[in-house]
C-alpha cells in the first residue's frame, strides 16, 4: 500500500495535469469560436457559387468542359487534411486511416500512381513513413488558413488534371457539423461530379461551442428539407435553369470553375481546422473530467490511509500504557 507521502505526490501531479488540460480546453474553445466565424462568413458565397455552377453545367448541354469529363483513372491525387499537433483525440488517426484505406482501394483497382498532398504535419510525416509519393508540404495552412495558398494549390491540381498528369483528385477531411460532431468526408474534387446533389450537406451548428448531449439533439431536430413545395404541391426550384450566357460560354466557365475549385479547397480547410479545435476541446474536457475523478479517488485513499495510520498509532499508545 502506498505511503501518505506518495499519495500526496500523486495528488499534486494530477492537480498540475488537470490545470494544463483545463487551460488547453479553454484555448481550444476560443480558437473554435474564431473558426466558426470564418466558416459562417465564407459559407453563403461558396454554397451559392457551387449551386450556380453545377446547375449551369447540368442545364447547358454544350457547357461540357475538360473539368467534368470522365476518363479512365490511372493517376490519382489525394489532398488530405490533418493537424500539426496532437492531443485532439482520434482526429488525426481517423484521417490517416481513411487515407490508407483509399490508397489500398486504388491499388486493388490497379492504380499505382497516387500522389499525396498533405495539409498538416501529422499526415505529412505519416505519408513519408509509409513511402507514399508526397507532393510538397502544406503544414502552414493547418495553423493559419490562407486563401492565396489554397488558390495556388487548386491551380496546380487543375493544371495537372488538364495536362493529363492526374485523372482524379479527391479531398479527405473532417466536415464540421457541430462542436460534438465531425464527419470524416471523402469528396471528389476533379472531375466535377454533376451526379452529386447540388446542395451538399452544409448543415452546421455555428452558434455553440458546447459539446453536450443537447448539441447532438440539435442536428437531429433541425434536418433541412431537401425539397420545398408551394401551396399547389409543386416543387420550388431555387435557381432558374434557363441561362443566358454573356459574353460567351468559355469566358464564363473560365471564371466560375477556378473560383469553385479555390473555394472547395478553402472550405475543406476551414472545416478541418474547426473540427480539429472541436476534437481537442472534447478531448481536453474528457481528460479534465478523468482528472477530477482520479483526484476524488486519491483523496479518498489518502484519507483512509491517514485514518489507518492514526488508528494504528492510538492502538500502539493504548497497548503500551496497558503493558506498563
Amino acid at each position: 500500500m502506498p505511503s501518505l507521502k506518495e499519495i500526496k505526490g500523486r495528488i499534486a501531479s494530477v492537480n498540475s495535469t488537470r490545470k494544463i488540460t483545463s487551460a488547453m480546453k479553454m484555448v481550444a474553445s476560443s480558437k473554435l469560436h474564431h473558426a466558426q466565424m470564418a466558416i459562417q462568413n465564407m459559407l453563403p458565397y461558396e454554397t451559392m457559387l457551387e449551386h450556380i455552377l453545377k446547375s449551369f453545367l447540368a442545364a447547358e448541354a454544350e457547357s461540357q468542359t475538360v473539368f467534368d469529363e470522365e476518363r479512365p483513372v490511372k493517376r490519382v491525387a489525394l489532398v488530405v487534411y490533418s493537424s500539426n499537433s496532437s492531443l485532439c483525440g482520434g482526429f488525426n488517426a481517423n484521417v490517416i486511416k481513411l487515407m490508407q484505406q483509399v490508397v489500398a482501394e486504388y491499388h486493388e483497382q490497379g492504380v499505382t500512381g497516387i500522389e499525396i498532398y498533405p495539409v498538416g504535419r501529422k499526415v505529412y510525416e505519416k505519408s513519408q513513413k509509409l513511402g507514399y509519393d508526397v507532393q510538397g508540404e502544406f503544414s502552414a495552412l493547418a495553423d493559419k488558413p490562407n486563401v492565396r495558398q489554397c488558390i495556388d494549390l487548386a491551380m496546380a491540381l487543375g493544371r495537372k488534371f488538364v495536362e493529363g498528369k492526374v485523372d482524379k483528385v479527391e479531398l479527405i477531411y473532417h466536415h464540421f457539423k457541430s462542436a460534438g460532431s465531425q464527419v470524416l468526408t471523402r469528396k471528389t474534387f476533379l472531375p466535377i461530379d454533376l451526379e452529386e446533389e447540388l446542395e451538399r450537406d452544409h448543415e452546421r451548428d455555428l452558434t455553440s461551442i458546447a459539446a453536450t448531449r443537447e448539441s447532438q439533439e440539435y442536428l437531429r431536430r433541425n434536418r433541412r428539407n431537401k425539397k420545398k413545395v408551394n401551396a399547389e404541391g409543386e416543387e420550388i426550384v431555387p435557381l432558374n435553369d434557363n441561362f443566358l450566357v454573356e459574353p460567351d460560354m468559355d469566358t464564363v466557365l473560365s471564371q466560375l470553375i477556378p473560383k469553385l475549385g479555390h473555394l472547395m479547397l478553402y472550405t475543406a480547410l476551414l472545416d478541418s481546422v474547426a473540427s480539429e479545435h472541436a476534437a481537442r476541446m472534447v478531448a481536453m474536457q474528457t481528460a479534465t473530467d478523468n482528472a477530477d475523478e482520479l483526484l476524488r479517488l486519491l483523496n479518498l485513499q489518502y484519507n483512509k490511509s491517514r485514518q489507518q495510520a492514526i488508528t494504528s498509532e492510538l492502538l500502539d499508545i493504548v497497548g503500551g500504557s496497558v503493558n506498563n
